[in-house]
């Protein structure tokens, strides 16, 4: 056997080697596999029980300079210190989605949409590290360039079928970002969006993003973002700490809570509303039932939530806000007439409210 055929044979068993060895793409497992290893690997990631994120938020011209989120396994989470009763708004999953508002001082547990935005954030660390958590299903879509870098595109349909694509770096195996469709407000379309990730830095021997930025795809606007001022691992928290705050209600938060829980029922809430209204005549109930009536439209009962607005109107005849909460919910509804009526009437009451012109000339 000469040495040029032996140079021959040794070249082309190293090129078969090497094709075996790179698959090109990887595989799903490959890919996670992968990422787990970048991120700092199982062993470390497992160690990991509970995060706290302090953290600058920004929208638009709105900044929330001292945010707050915790995690804690398996699903917990909470937006906000829950026990603060003050703050404006608090919200969490602890099995289920709930929302606290300090005005008019209510819990709602939150269903569609709102739940599923609660829910969907309930990852400890990313999508890929906690699929099987998650119940996600991960599939290979392609190869294509995020934020200028080359990246494997997974497709992810959760358990509950939202479905969204992430972009993992060919070279680094980090999370560049995701793109989804989902309402970024109450009553919008569902918006192609995506989410970069960006600056990893390591704690506790994990790495984590420490800026996120939500663009809108259509248009590259910036959605919002969010700088991590801190995280910091593995505090001690009670599970009831991720529950909604307990306070002592008033009989007008006690009734409002009341009327969301029976919103799916028009005949339920409107007896409950009526009697509240024979037994506390002296109790002004419209500012907290034009509250109640935009959740429980946000929750996507209608129904309910226009027959209660209806007799709230009824009996404020003199509110253009009152006309101007029965109109949104009509204009939720898909009824443009009414809503139309509505603002209209809002307008007769008070000629400058401008969120019935606003929501009238919307309609034009």
């Amino acid at each position: 056997m000469t040495k040029r055929f032996i140079l021959l044979l040794l070249t082309f068993t190293l090129i078969l080697s090497i094709a075996g060895n790179c698959q090109h793409p990887p595989t799903v497992e490959r890919i996670v596999a992968r990422h787990i290893e970048a991120l700092g690997g199982q062993q470390k990631i497992d160690a990991i029980h509970s995060i706290v994120f302090r953290l600058t938020y920004r929208e638009g011209d709105f900044v929330m300079p001292h945010g707050y989120m915790a995690k804690m396994r398996p699903y917990y989470k909470t937006l906000g210190d829950p026990k603060n009763l003050r703050v404006d708004v608090n919200e969490g999953f602890d099995g289920s989605a709930w929302e606290y508002y300090s005005d008019p001082g209510v819990v709602l547990r939150t269903v569609g949409a709102a739940a599923a935005a609660a829910r969907h954030g309930t990852e400890l660390i990313d999508s890929l590290s906690d699929a099987g958590m998650l119940g996600a299903r991960i599939a290979f879509a392609s190869e294509e360039a995020f934020a200028g870098k080359p990246a494997y595109k997974l497709h992810v349909t959760l358990a509950d079928g939202f479905e969204k694509d992430l972009f993992v770096d060919e070279q680094s195996f980090f999370i560049l970002g995701d793109r989804r469709a989902a309402p970024v407000h109450a009553f919008g379309a569902a918006v192609q969006s995506e989410n970069q990730f960006s600056d990893y830095r390591p704690v506790n021997g994990v790495l984590f993003p420490f800026t996120v930025r939500e663009v809108e795809i259509a248009t590259g606007k910036e959605l919002n973002s969010v700088t991590m001022q801190s995280i910091t691992v593995n505090e001690n928290f009670d599970l009831s700490y991720f529950s909604p705050p307990q306070f002592e209600h008033t009989p007008l938060q006690e009734m409002l809570e009341q009327l969301y829980m029976e919103r799916s029922d028009a005949i339920s809430l409107l007896w409950t509303y009526r009697t509240f209204r024979q037994a506390n005549p002296v109790i002004d109930t419209r500012d907290g039932v034009e509250f109640i009536g935009y959740q429980i439209v946000k929750m996507g009962d209608f129904h309910g939530a226009i027959e209660l607005l209806k007799a709230n109107a009824a009996d404020y005849p003199k509110s253009a806000s009152a006309q101007y909460g029965l109109g949104r919910a009509y204009n939720a509804a898909g009824d443009a007439a009414n809503a139309r009526a509505s603002f209209q009437m809002a307008l007769e009451i008070d000629p400058n409210f401008k969120k019935a012109s606003d929501g009238l000339n919307a309609l034009r």
